[in-house]
């Protein structure tokens, strides 16, 4: 396996806790189902005997072709997770031995300033993990209704005070068209803190980025797809970045349940760890992007 120094910021997180609960077979198919930079699956690679396969998915053009690992046991496609039993099936594989997804925003994407994912870089507002998706930032702030604007700042930004948001952008739609980050993050004067202010914009960007990508929808359709393709004792490590995301797995997890979803005849799965992991101070040190991850494991009943 060759892979040469990165040339541009990645950190995995929580890097060692999600793949030693991962790997329970060295001969098995795995599947990294958020690709990004490469990190966790270069990890698995390296815990894998010369039979084992590891399947890594993006949907993320950009992420795939600056994908820098060589290795004949990796097999990386431009795919939305959501189809991997569709690439299972189109390469005869029936079972796999464990599914690994990191659902944050790589800092691929964060620093690279055309994407729109950052608000500390003025660019365009953009939040398309999937390049070749029609519904960018631009088009939710300017086009969708005010009630659907609330219902973004409420559920996915958990804001209490959604339609004071609301009105503001709106406000200024009806002026001048909302076309960079800072046109956004601009309306808005929070008092307090500059923490506190960077929390808000921080939920701010984090409520259109979920509604541009659907992620909610998309992450609930993949836990369902991962029940019918891992194994009898294959395990599924989920690592989130919001309360709504740890939410939606961890009630999966425990319950099987999917709100307004089909739900699962069974329960697919056992816990693995009672308790939500969670980065260690050192982590959060010198990844502060880390501070929100939280990992859950299960295994396949």
């Amino acid at each position: 396996m060759y892979f040469r120094h990165l040339d541009y910021h990645h950190e995995p997180v929580l890097l060692k806790e999600s793949i030693e609960n991962l790997i329970t077979d060295k001969n098995g198919i795995y599947i990294d189902a958020t690709f990004g930079g490469g990190g966790h699956s270069y990890t698995i690679l390296k815990k894998l005997n010369k039979r084992g396969i590891l399947i890594s998915l993006d949907k993320d053009k950009e992420s795939i072709e600056r994908n820098i690992i060589k290795d004949k046991r990796l097999h990386l496609f431009h795919s939305n997770f959501i189809h991997i039993r569709n690439i299972l099936n189109q390469n005869n594989i029936k079972k796999v031995s464990g599914i690994l997804a990191d659902l944050g925003v790589s800092s691929l994407q964060i620093e690279n300033p055309n994407r729109g994912f950052s608000n500390q870089l003025n660019c365009p507002l953009d939040m398309r993990m999937n390049q070749e998706s029609s519904l960018s930032a631009k088009n939710v702030i300017n086009e969708c209704s005010g009630k659907e604007l609330f219902h973004i700042f409420r559920e996915y930004g958990d804001f209490k005070n959604a339609q004071k948001i609301v009105k503001k952008v709106l406000k200024k739609r009806f002026q001048k068209k909302i076309d960079n980050t800072f046109d956004l993050s601009n309306l808005f004067f929070v008092q307090g803190s500059f923490k506190k202010r960077k929390r808000f914009i921080s939920r701010l960007f984090q409520s259109i980025r979920i509604k541009v990508n659907d992620e909610i929808n998309v992450l609930k359709d993949f836990l369902l797809e991962s029940s019918k393709v891992i194994r009898p004792g294959g395990r599924i490590a989920i690592i989130s970045y919001h309360s709504i995301e740890d939410r939606v797995v961890k009630h999966f997890f425990k319950k099987g349940i999917l709100i307004n979803k089909i739900n699962c005849e069974t329960l697919p799965f056992r816990m693995i760890h009672k308790k939500v992991i969670k980065p260690s101070i050192q982590e959060i040190i010198k990844n502060t992007r880390s501070r929100s991850a939280r990992l859950r494991i299960a295994e396949k009943i």
